[in-house]
C-alpha cells in the first residue's frame, strides 16, 4: 500500500514539474529569423503595422504553420493581408515552404525569379494582387507544383512555356490577365517533347506541347486574357482528366474544335466570346457531355440561331449563359430542372420566358437588355429559391400579382435590377430584397416610403430618376443594414437626414440634388466610409475636419456647395492616408495652408494599389458595383467610372478664396496624377 501511495506521489510530482516548465518552442531560429527579414522588407508606418511579434513561438504566428516534428516552416498563408509592395527575394530564405498563398495582399511589380527556388512548393496562389510583366522562366522548376494560382493580375507576354515543364500540375487559373499570342499546339503527330530552353534554363525529360497533354490536370482557367487563334487541340486524348476549362473573354477564333468531345470529364465549359467569324456554330456537340454542370456560351459572334431544346437533355446542367446569341425556344420547352442560374442578356426576346415558370430550382436569372414589354409575371416571386433577378434594360409596366405575393414572396432574393426599365408608378418590391438597383429609370415624385418595409436593405440605387421631396426618415430602418446609398442627379431637396446615416454605411452619393443644411456629423460612425460624394447642392456648413476620422475614406467630393471657411485649423493634423480623390472645388473656404497640409496623405505619396470599387457579396458570389463621380482636368469636364479610381490621385480644391503659398508638402505626393 505505502509501494502505491509512493508511487503515485512521484507521479504527481512529475506531472506538476511538466507544467511548471517552461514551453519549448517548435521554431527554428533560422525559421524565425526569415519570417522576420521577409516582413522587414516590406514599408511600414503609423498606419500600417507589423503582423507578426517576436515574443511568441514563430510557428503560432498568424499564418505560418510549421512541420511538427522538425519546426520548418512549410505553410505561409497570408492571403488578404495589407503587405503593400513588391514580393522581395527574401521570401525564398523559406525555403522549406510546400503552401505560399498571397492572395490579396497588394503585392505589385514582377514576380521575382528567386521564386524557383522554392522547391517544395506544392500550391502557389499569387491571385488578386497587382503583379505586373511575365512569368520568370525559373518557375520551370518548380516541377513538385500541383496547383498554381495567378488569376486577376497584370500578368503580360505569351503564354508562359515553362508551365509544360511541370507535369504533375492540377490547377492552372492564369485568369483576368493580360497574356496574349497562341496557346502552345500540340502539333499533330507528336507526343511531346524530351528536351527544350527557355531563356537560360534547360528542362529536360518528356515535355507535353499543350497544356491538354498534361496528365493530371483538372482545372484551365484561362478567361479574360487576350489569347488568339485557333485552340490547337486536334489530338487530345480522351483519358483527359480535365473537369474544369475556363476559355471565355479571349481573341480565340474559328470553328469550335470537336475535338473538345474528348473531353468526357467535363463539368464546367466556357467559351464566351468565341469569335466563329460569324459562321455557323453546331450546338449538339455540346450534348455529348454528360456531366456538364456548367456551360457559358455567350457572344458567340455566330450566325447560328440558338434552339433552347438542345440543352433539355443535360441533366446535371446547373448554370447556362447563352447571352448575345439569337436564341430559339418554345413554351413548352422542359430545361433540366436541376438548373439553378440562367442568363439570356441581350438574346433579342420579346417576351417574358414562360419556360422558367417550372424552374424550382433558380437561384439566379438574368435576361437584361431584351425588348421584353408588359408586366412581370407573378409567378415569377413565388419560384422557391429564387436569389438574383436582373430585368434592367427592358420595357416594363409594372408587377403582376397583388402586393401580398409580391411582397411576402421571394423569401431568399438578394438583388433586384430594375435598372434602365420602369416608368411611373415606382412597383411594389419583394420585402427581402437586399441589393436594389433601380438607376435611370423615369421614376418621378417623392421616393415611395414601401422601400422602407424592406427588411434588411443593404445597397439602394436610386441615381439619375425625377425623384423630388426630402429624403425618407424612416430610412433609418436600415441603420444596422444599409452599406450603399446613392440617390444621385435626382431633385430632391431638404437636409441629409442623421437617421438615414447607418453606421456599415461605404459608399454615399447625393450629389446633383438640391438638399441644403449642413453635412451629418453621424457620418463620423462610418468607419468603413470610402466613398463621399455631396458635389452640386446647396450645402451650408464648415469644412468637415472630424472625415479625418474615418480611417477607410477614399473619395471626398465637396464641390459646388456653400461650405465656407478655412481647411485648415491649429493643432489638428489633416491625414488622410487612404484618400485618392479630393475635391472641395466651387465653394467659399478660405485662409492658409500650412507648409505641412499634406504630410499625411499617404495613398499619394507612394505607389499603392487599393483600387476604389464596391464589391457586393451575396449568394456567395461578388458582385462589383462601380460609382462615378466627375472631374476637371485642363478645364475639361469629365467623368470618372469603374477603373478610373484605381488610376486617378487627384486635388481641386479651385474656385475658392484660398490664399497664402502653396503649401510645400505637396511635393510629397508623388502619386498625383491631377492638381487643380
Amino acid at each position: 500500500m505505502i509501494k502505491w501511495i509512493l508511487y503515485l506521489i512521484f507521479s504527481l510530482f512529475n506531472v506538476m514539474f511538466v507544467f511548471a516548465s517552461p514551453a519549448k518552442h517548435l521554431c527554428r531560429p533560422d525559421q524565425r529569423d526569415a519570417l522576420w527579414e521577409f516582413q522587414s522588407d516590406f514599408y511600414f508606418d503609423e498606419y500600417k503595422t507589423k503582423w507578426w511579434s517576436n515574443n511568441t513561438d514563430c510557428c503560432s504566428w498568424d499564418g505560418v504553420s510549421c512541420d511538427p516534428t522538425t519546426g520548418k516552416v512549410v505553410q505561409l498563408n497570408l492571403f488578404d493581408t495589407n503587405l503593400q509592395g513588391i514580393l522581395p527575394d527574401s521570401i525564398t530564405n523559406l525555403k522549406y515552404l510546400d503552401t505560399l498563398s498571397l492572395s490579396g495582399c497588394n503585392l505589385f511589380g514582377k514576380i521575382p525569379s528567386s521564386l524557383g527556388n522554392l522547391s517544395y512548393l506544392t500550391y502557389l496562389d499569387l491571385s488578386g494582387n497587382n503583379f505586373a510583366g511575365e512569368l520568370p522562366d525559373t518557375m520551370g522548376s518548380l516541377i513538385q507544383l500541383r496547383d498554381l494560382l495567378l488569376h486577376n493580375n497584370k500578368l503580360s507576354g505569351n503564354f508562359p512555356l515553362m508551365l509544360l515543364n511541370l507535369s504533375g500540375l492540377t490547377e492552372v487559373n492564369l485568369a483576368s490577365n493580360q497574356f496574349q499570342g497562341m496557346l502552345p499546339s500540340n502539333m499533330s503527330g507528336l507526343s511531346g517533347m524530351n528536351f527544350f530552353e527557355i531563356g537560360e534554363n534547360s528542362f529536360s525529360g518528356s515535355v507535353p506541347l499543350s497544356l491538354f497533354m498534361i496528365p493530371s490536370l483538372t482545372v484551365l482557367s484561362l478567361r479574360r486574357n487576350s489569347f488568339s487563334g485557333p485552340l490547337g487541340i486536334e489530338n487530345i486524348s480522351s483519358s483527359s482528366k480535365l473537369s474544369y476549362l475556363s476559355l471565355g473573354v479571349n481573341n480565340f477564333s474559328g470553328p469550335i474544335p470537336r475535338s473538345i468531345l474528348n473531353l468526357v470529364r467535363l463539368e464546367v465549359l466556357d467559351l464566351s466570346f468565341w469569335n466563329t467569324g460569324r459562321g455557323m456554330v453546331d450546338f449538339s456537340i455540346f450534348l455529348h457531355f454528360k456531366s456538364l454542370a456548367s456551360l457559358y456560351l455567350s457572344y458567340l459572334n455566330t450566325r447560328s440561331i440558338v434552339d433552347l431544346s438542345h440543352f433539355s437533355h443535360l441533366t446535371s446542367l446547373r448554370e447556362l449563359d447563352l447571352s448575345g446569341n439569337n436564341l430559339k425556344f418554345s413554351s413548352t420547352l422542359h430545361l433540366p430542372s436541376s438548373l439553378s442560374g440562367v442568363s439570356l442578356s441581350s438574346c433579342n426576346i420579346s417576351e417574358f420566358p414562360k419556360f422558367l415558370q417550372t424552374q424550382t430550382n433558380l437561384n439566379n436569372l438574368d435576361i437584361s437588355a431584351n425588348q421584353i414589354e408588359g408586366q412581370v409575371p407573378e409567378w415569377l416571386w413565388r419560384l422557391p429559391r429564387l436569389q438574383s433577378v436582373n430585368i434592367s434594360q427592358n420595357s416594363f409596366s409594372g408587377f403582376e400579382g397583388s402586393a401580398d405575393v409580391i411582397q411576402r414572396s421571394a423569401l431568399y432574393l438578394y438583388m433586384l435590377d430594375i435598372s434602365y426599365t420602369f416608368q411611373d408608378p415606382f412597383p411594389l418590391l419583394p420585402n427581402f430584397t437586399r441589393f436594389l438597383f433601380g438607376s435611370d429609370n423615369l421614376f418621378s415624385g417623392e421616393i415611395p416610403r414601401t422601400i422602407c418595409e424592406m427588411l434588411a436593405l443593404d445597397t439602394l440605387v436610386l441615381s439619375n430618376n425625377n425623384f423630388s421631396g426630402s429624403i425618407p426618415r424612416c430610412f433609418n430602418n436600415f441603420n444596422t443594414s444599409l452599406s450603399i446609398l446613392h440617390l444621385q442627379n435626382n431633385s430632391l431637396s431638404g437636409v441629409i437626414p442623421k437617421e438615414t446615416i447607418s453606421d456599415r454605411l461605404r459608399s454615399l452619393d447625393v450629389g446633383h440634388n438640391q438638399l441644403s443644411g449642413e453635412l451629418p456629423k453621424s457620418l463620423i460612425n462610418c468607419t468603413d466610409l470610402e466613398f463621399l460624394n455631396v458635389e452640386n447642392n446647396r450645402i451650408n456648413d464648415k469644412f468637415p475636419f472630424w472625415l479625418r476620422l474615418l480611417p477607410n475614406l477614399q473619395i471626398i467630393v465637396l464641390r459646388s456647395n456653400e461650405f465656407f471657411g478655412p481647411i485648415s485649423a491649429p493643432g489638428v493634423s489633416l491625414s488622410f492616408p487612404m484618400l485618392r480623390i479630393f475635391d472641395i472645388s466651387k465653394n467659399r473656404f478660405t485662409g492658409i495652408l500650412p507648409s505641412d497640409y499634406f504630410a499625411g496623405w499617404s495613398a499619394m505619396s507612394y505607389e499603392t494599389h487599393i483600387g476604389y470599387h464596391v464589391l457586393i457579396d451575396f449568394g456567395g458570389r461578388d458582385l462589383e458595383y462601380h460609382n462615378s463621380v466627375a472631374l476637371t482636368n485642363k478645364g475639361l469636364n469629365m467623368e470618372l467610372v469603374g477603373s478610373g479610381f484605381r488610376i486617378y490621385k487627384t486635388i481641386d480644391v479651385s474656385e475658392n478664396r484660398l490664399e497664402g503659398d502653396i503649401p510645400e508638402s505637396i511635393s510629397l505626393l508623388k502619386e498625383l496624377i491631377v492638381l487643380n
